[in-house]
């Protein structure tokens, strides 16, 4: 199936961003804005106005990117701009590292959850991202994502209104890991989720290739395509993949602060349609 189709459409997604990430990623795509800060202060209220611009621009969901840090001030706006005519899906879009409390305490205005499956071996977490219990932070955390929004559902238009994709970025040299987690989820939930297999893993110049040799080029397109018939072999029906071409950096988004409000200490990089 077409994750432009479920999630972008071809009006696109309402991507905002904040600033901030519980995760510290050697190669991060958005480190300008998820390790250094960048961003500008907006009040609740201001997110509830920029949810209502995002959907007269004809967003086809309001996808917020790397939030929960801010759940308490998300909880207000969303509510406040439902009260106002937001009738869009909200898409909580998450690294997968996140508190089970946290994503229970947003049950009631998230109806997508947008997640990463990262890492299967503590090893890889510690290495990489600094977090060597994110993959049982990460399983508690999509158990609680299902629970609330394990159905999935499409409207006439095939745009989705509910439901868990999980992303998996394979890293280069780590097909085995990204197999495992493949099937570990598989085996606990089946087709009730869609999974996301990503190719487009880019080692940009920030990433210091001294300490991460491994880290240092693409994904070979062999290992991608044997992620993918592996997936496809264990039965894998929902899922998004991605076709040759998606390794550059045309991917990380340009932070301008476009359409953002300066007034209070909720950080946000800045909202805009995104594929």
């Amino acid at each position: 199936m077409s994750g432009g189709a479920a999630v972008s459409g071809f009006g696109g997604s309402g991507a905002v961003f904040f600033s901030g990430c519980p995760l510290h990623c050697v190669y991060c795509q958005n480190a300008l804005i998820s390790q250094d800060g960048f961003g500008a202060p907006v009040t609740p209220e201001r997110l509830s106005e920029i949810f209502l611009e995002l959907q007269e621009q004809g967003a086809y969901n309001i996808n917020l990117v790397t939030p929960t840090h801010y759940a308490s001030q998300l909880r207000v706006a969303i509510r406040r701009a439902r009260e106002r005519g937001l009738s869009l899906p909200v898409v909580c879009n998450t690294s997968g590292y996140e508190r089970v409390a946290t994503l229970a305490g947003l049950a009631d205005d998230v109806d997508i959850y947008l997640s990463d499956f990262r890492y299967l071996e503590p090893d890889s977490a510690a290495r990489y991202s600094a977090a060597p219990d994110y993959p049982k932070v990460a399983w508690a955390a999509l158990a609680e994502m299902m629970r609330q929004r394990g159905e999935w559902h499409e409207d006439a238009q095939g745009h989705l209104r509910q439901g868990v994709i999980l992303r998996i970025l394979l890293l280069p040299g780590h097909l085995a890991e990204a197999k495992a987690i493949v099937a570990k989820v598989f085996a606990r939930y089946g087709n009730r989720l869609c999974y996301s297999l990503m190719n487009q893993y880019t080692p940009l110049p920030t990433l210091d290739g001294r300490r991460f040799p491994e880290l240092s080029r693409p994904v070979l397109e062999s290992e991608y395509a044997e992620l993918v018939d592996f997936a496809l072999d264990l039965g894998v029906k929902r899922s998004f993949m991605q076709e040759g071409g998606t390794v550059s950096e045309s991917f990380v988004p340009a932070f301008d602060l476009s359409g953002v409000l300066a007034a209070a200490p909720l950080q946000a990089a800045g909202p805009g349609l995104g594929k």
